[in-house]
């Protein structure tokens, strides 16, 4: 059974760094691609950044261009999202999605739930 669980969530005053995790299980972790969408309430999800099993990496949102860095760590099965400079239009629930080899905005097979993410003073 496949996992991603996301970690690193939190409240964090604008201007501020976070780091999220996803955990996986149950995959061949380097055989996929991964990636970081956000959702706010009542909006669509984003899809934020994604490193693919050869680790390149793909951005598809323009706001968080040098600000934000994607990065996996195969041996621990893990996928990361450093979060730099934190604004309040940043606060969102932030997943982590898994997806053979190659990176796209779309067609992930495997989802974590999500961490909250709240910027504000």
């Amino acid at each position: 059974q496949v996992q991603l669980v996301e970690s690193g969530g939190a409240l964090v005053q604008p201007g501020g760094s976070l780091r999220l995790s996803c955990a996986a299980s149950g995959l061949t972790f380097s055989y996929y691609a991964l990636a970081w969408f956000r959702q706010a309430p009542g909006k669509e999800r984003e899809a934020i950044l994604c490193i693919s099993s050869n680790k390149g990496e793909r951005l598809y949102a323009d706001s968080v261009k040098d600000r934000f860095t994607i990065s996996r760590d195969n041996a621990k099965n893990t996928l990361y999202l450093q979060m730099n400079s934190l604004k309040a239009e940043d606060r969102d629930v932030y997943y982590c999605a898994a997806r053979p080899f190659d990176c796209s905005s779309v067609g992930y097979e495997y989802w974590g739930r999500g961490t909250q993410v709240t910027v504000s003073s």
